[in-house]
């Protein structure tokens, strides 16, 4: 757990791009979205301000991801090392950092 919390909503899996591709991919996030990436930095900086929750395969206490969500005050889970793979855009999702786990719902 990288901030405390419990939401459930709609997965926005973003891809790691390196590109000018990344505004196009960043447009698909929706307000209240779960955010699930292998990382974030400051590139998908806008996704993370519209996301309910950040979910990442890496990271740990000082990620960008877990600084990000302490400071947007949502809850945040890092270092699940699956999760960009497992989970699918529009999967209907519930994090809950107490239990440091994100189960599918639909």
């Amino acid at each position: 757990m990288a901030n405390s919390g419990y939401y459930s909503g709609r997965v926005a899996n973003l891809p790691t791009i390196f590109s000018d591709r990344i505004i196009q991919v960043l447009k698909k996030v929706k307000k209240g979205d779960v955010l699930v990436a292998n990382t974030t930095g400051p590139e998908v900086m806008t996704a993370c301000l519209k996301a309910g929750a950040i979910v990442t395969d890496v990271g740990g206490v000082l990620s960008h991801a877990a600084i990000v969500s302490r400071e947007l005050d949502i809850p945040c889970i890092v270092g699940t090392e699956i999760a960009s793979k497992v989970l699918r855009d529009g999967d209907m999702v519930e994090v809950n950092t107490e239990k440091g786990n994100v189960r599918i719902l639909n």
